[in-house]
Order: C-alpha cells, then structure tokens, then sequence
C-alpha cells in the first residue's frame, strides 16, 4: 500500500513547468494505466499577485471609480439627445450629474455639431412638453429624469409638483436646481404644498429658465422675498403670479416684481400675512398699463389698498376681494371714486363687511361696464343698496347673489325690473331674506332678455313668486331651483309654460313636492329642446314621468331620476323611446329598480357615456358584471 495523506493529492495543474519535461515521464495514451482529470478551468478572469501567502484578486479598474469633477467632464461631452438618455439610466449618481449640467456647460466639437444641424434633436427651446407630479411620484430623482429627457423632446414647458404633506414629499432644492440647469424653455411652473422647497431652489429656477412667464406658489413656508426678488430680476417676462399661504413672502418681494416685470398681467394673492399696502401699493403702481386681473383674498390689507386700486387699476378688467376684514365702506366708497376702473368687466366680492348700500351704489357709479358681478356673504348690503347698483352699473348681465341675508323679495324683483333690459343670468343662494308672499306689481315691460335663472336652498322662495316670474321672463332656457322644498305643481306650472324659447336645461333637485304633472308638461312642451333634465330627489316622480321623456324628448342627453319613485316598468318604456343622444343617466338609489332593468339598460346603454346605479340594491352584482361586460365604453358606478 501506499500511505497518502489528503495533502499529497494533487489537485491540478503541472507537474513541470515545461510541458516537454512531462512529456518524457508520462504518455497521455489510452496504454497509460493512470488516470489524471482535466484541471478546471479559473473562474477568474483577472490577474493574480502571487507575491503574498495566498493568491489576491485585484480589483477592476472601472469609470465608477472616477471622482465626479472628472465624470462630469465626460458627461458634459455627449450631446444632447439619446446618448444622455441612455448614460442617465446607468446609475442614480450618473442621473443627477446629468441633470446639473446646464445648457451652457455641454461642450460639444465641431463635427458633432455638424451632424446634428439636420436632425431634430437638438436642446429643446420651445417648450412643448408638460409634467405633473403629485404625492409620493414628486421626488428629486424624478425631477432630474425630467431634465435630462425632455431636451430632446421639445423642452419641458410646464411643470406642475403636489405635495400632500411631509412625510410624503420627497422634492427638495436638488431637484428644482435639476429643472433650473435642463430645462430653460420652463415657461410654466406650479409648486402645491411643498414644505421641503426654500429659496435655494426657487432661484436655481429663475436663473436657469429665464423664460418663465407664469409661477403658483400655494402653501411653500419656506419660500421668502429673497427668492421672489430673484425671480423678478431674472424672469422678466413673467406675465402672471399667484401666491397663496406663504408667510415669509412680504411687501419686498411684491414691489420687486411691480418694479421688474413690466409684462404682468395677472396677480393673486392669498393668505400671506407678511403682505401689506405697501407690497400691493407698490405692485399695482408700477403695473398699471399692463395688469389686467388682480385677486386679493384673506389679506390685512386696509382702505388704501383699495384707493391705490381705483386709482392705478385703468387696465383691469378682473378684480376679486374676498375676505378683507380691514377694508370699510370708505375703502369701496374711494376705490370707486377713483374712476380708473372703467374697464372691469367682472367683480367678485365676498366677506367683505365694508360693502354697503352706500359702497355698493358708489361702486356702479364707478364700475359702469361690469357685466359679471358676484356678491357673496354681505351682511350689510340691503335692498335698497342692490337696486341702486343696478340702475348704476347698467350693463350687467351675470349676477349672483350668495348669503345676502337683508336682501327680500322687493330687492329681487326691483333687481329685475331695473336690469330687464341686459341681464341674462340670475342666481341666488342661500338667500334667507327673501319670503314668499303675494305681490301686486305694476305693469312693466318683462325682462326679456334674462335666459337662466337659478335659485338654490333659498327657503322662503314659494309659488307665488315663481307664478310672477312666469310672466315676467317670457325667454328662459335653463332654469335650476335646487332645493325648494315648499313649491308644488300650482308654482311651477306656469313658469315652465311661459317659456316662448324653450327649455334647455331643468333641474329641479331636492323639490320633494313636484309630481308626473310637471314632468309631463316639460316633455310635451319643451321636449324638442331639452337637453339636460335633473329630477334626484323628487321622490313623487314615477313611471309616468319617464313615459312622457321617451315619448317627446328626442334629443335629451343628460338624466337624473335618481331617489325617484321609478321601476322596472319605467326603465322598459325609456328603452322604448327614441333617445338616441341620451349619454348620462343616473339612477342611484332608486329602491324598486331590479335585475329586470338589466336588458333595457343593455339596449339604451349602447350610446352610454355613464350610467350611475349606485345603491340599486335590488340589481345583484351578477348582473352589475353582466352589465359591464357589456357596456365596455360606458363608465358604470354601482
């Protein structure tokens, strides 16, 4: 025997270190009474030093291993279009060195140039391109493919980041520089509830994209006036600013934007306390050739912002005061006064306890071209305020009146009256003031011109008003009177009777007290026009109803029966009718629609845009399945 240990076994390799030694010992022959395996083969295809105990790998020398200074110079040496598309997608830190490289650092030689000079690729200027972030979709890693990609693209022209709160949100100032070096066509920008972004990022933005003519900044803490001043000095084509809930944006930041940005043309601003009269002073002094909209909301602002407003505002034509708890009668008195708001067209003007019978009738005095006035939560604004505006500002023809309590009836009707002549729409909400009562009024021409008229949860609106708006409105065409419990078929009858030019759009939702009757009189009457008719809530409207529908209304496209006494028999005879363009129907939480409706609404639900049966819970969800599987290109809500 041979005595060897597990040491002495050879494992491979030469025995010599010249294979023609080896070759005088051993034959390799099939006579060779030895067996030997062949050596495997090295799974490590680098080279080993063999000048330590054991064997050590070597590693790789790669371009990982260069530092960024030198990996940005390679970088910036691609051109722009694919091949930085591709380098961007190799690693994370290739992406955002990619991303920091402005349009002014690429270098690119000659021949490169040559060869892109045909091609579409190119560093897109245009800004065609748009890009909306929200929620746990809005981070920096994002943003910077943004940059990199859409160069090639046409250029990022509008960018829109929404942030839900700050667990969520993993944008910073890293990936608006991103936006600021890769995109300069960035015409458009909108940063929504981002606590992250500070003034580091804003500016990298207004230094990189140069073009930008429309900024939103909504509820950004951190951005102050050292940001805003940037922008204003470096965009100077900004043409529209809203700024909302940002405490640390003040009267500098404002008075740098009037100063610079000759081309504004809309300013908002909302709840940013730091905002005063001197910021809005100095905004629409210097603007006031060229601003066209301005909004202030929630601001401390007092009288003299309002008298700067009828002074400078000769170009305005939008003006909404919402919430100016400073501002009093004096301050709409003189804004009015100052005879530069000749060109408003529309005023809006909410919460606003200055706002008086005296401001009001001074405001049409200096407004006389405003066509669309909104009032809402007045307390102080009565009758007699309301229709001298109205015999003011003649040219109304949209007006909405929402929780004007000390406005009655006799403000409503003299409203109409005095604005017969070019008032085309009339809305009234929320009005507690008004009560129903018999009216004896004198014989004046009707107001012919007024074409929808919509009141919504005003209580004390009865029938007896609506029987003399019948007479007085001859060429209504919508008509929405939401939530009026109190009138009956006696009211409506003859309003919808009067009508000569035929009914559009009827919604009647939440009158519990209308019946079949007053269906079947808008069917016959009106069924040649009618497009849009909303009965949810009627609970006293049944089968009868909607026979009278299938029967005349041929070219109805939106209804609502939903919470309506309808069954089965119903929905059978409006698969009967030819309403063809009907797109809409809602029947939600009608109880005595069942699974027999299912074949009629596959029939009528051919043309199908939307089909809402939500709380029929007498259709089984079998055939909701069914039924969806059938209607594949309506949108079913069950």
């Amino acid at each position: 025997m041979c005595g060897f240990s597990g040491d002495d076994f050879y494992h491979g390799g030469s025995l010599y270190p010249n294979p023609k030694e080896a070759s005088l010992f051993l034959s390799v022959g099939h006579q060779a009474g030895f067996y030997y395996p062949l050596p495997k083969r090295s799974r490590v295809s680098v080279p080993f030093d063999f000048s330590g105990e054991w064997f050590v790998q070597k590693p790789k020398t790669t371009i990982e291993s260069l530092p960024d200074e030198c990996l940005f110079e390679i970088l910036r040496r691609l051109p722009v279009g694919q091949d930085r598309s591709q380098c961007a997608s190799v690693s994370k830190r290739w992406l955002m060195l990619l991303s920091n490289i402005s349009k002014n650092e690429i270098c690119i030689n000659e021949s490169a140039k040559n060869e892109k000079e045909g091609d579409d690729e190119g560093y897109g200027d245009e800004g065609y391109l748009s890009r909306t972030l929200e929620g746990k979709k809005a981070t920096d890693v994002r943003l910077a493919s943004i940059a990199v990609n859409t160069a090639c693209r046409g250029g990022l022209g509008k960018l829109s980041i929404r942030g839900n709160n700050k667990s969520e949100c993993r944008v910073t100032d890293l990936g608006l520089k991103a936006i600021g070096c890769g995109c300069p066509s960035l015409k458009s920008l909108s940063l929504w509830n981002l606590a992250s972004i500070g003034d580091a990022g804003l500016i990298d933005i207004a230094a990189g994209c140069q073009q930008l003519e429309r900024l939103d900044l909504i509820n950004c803490p951190a951005i102050s006036d050292k940001a805003l001043v940037t922008v204003a000095m470096k965009c100077p084509n900004l043409a529209e600013l809203s700024i909302e809930s940002c405490p640390n944006i003040g009267n500098e930041g404002l008075q740098a934007i009037g100063k610079l940005c000759h081309n504004l043309r809309s300013i908002s601003i909302n709840g940013c306390s730091g905002v005063g009269d001197q910021g809005i002073g100095g905004l629409l002094s210097a603007t006031s050739s060229v601003l066209t909209k301005v909004h202030l909301e929630s601001l401390m602002v007092s009288d003299v912002s309002l008298a700067v407003i009828g002074h400078y505002g000769i170009s305005v034509t939008d003006l909404v005061l919402n919430c100016l708890p400073n501002v009093t009668e004096r301050g709409f008195w003189t804004m009015s006064n100052g005879r530069a708001l000749q060109k408003l067209k529309s005023l809006t003007i909410g919460s606003c306890r200055g706002v008086t019978d005296v401001g009001l009738e001074a405001i049409g005095k200096g407004c006389p071209n405003v066509r669309y006035f909104q009032l809402r939560k007045c307390p102080f604004l009565s009758d007699n305020g309301l229709v001298s505006f109205a015999k003011a500002a003649s040219s109304i023809e949209n007006l909405q009146l929402e929780e004007c309590h000390r406005v009655t009836q006799f403000g409503f009707f003299g409203l109409l009256f005095t604005c017969g002549a070019k008032l085309k729409v009339l809305t009234l909400a929320s009005c507690y003031g008004i009560k129903d009562m018999n009216l004896k009024l004198p014989e004046v021409f009707p107001c012919v011109s007024l074409v929808s008229l919509s009141i919504c949860n005003c209580p004390g609106f009865g029938n007896a008003i609506l029987a003399v708006l019948g007479k007085l409105c001859p060429q209504l065409q919508n008509v929405e009177l939401n939530g009026l419990e109190e009138i009956t078929d006696a009211g409506l009858l003859p309003l919808l009777e009067s009508s000569k030019a035929g009914l559009v759009k009827v919604n009647l939702r939440g009158c519990k007290n209308v019946t079949d009757k007053v269906v079947s009189s808008i069917a016959n009457l009106h069924g040649s026009t009618l497009d849009v008719l909303n009965l949810d809530g009627c609970n006293k409207i049944g089968d009868a109803s909607l026979k009278a529908i299938a029967s005349n209304c041929h070219v109805l496209s939106d209804l609502d029966v939903s919470r309506c006494a309808i069954t089965d028999a119903g929905i059978a005879a409006l698969a009967r009718g030819n309403l063809h363009n009907l797109k809409i129907l809602s029947l939600a939480c009608c109880a005595l629609v069942s699974n027999k409706s299912v074949p009629a609404l596959k029939k009528m639900g051919r043309t199908f845009a939307g089909l809402n049966i939500l709380a029929c819970n007498r259709i089984s969800s079998s055939a909701v399945i069914k039924l969806m599987e059938h209607l594949r290109t309506c949108d079913i809500l069950s």
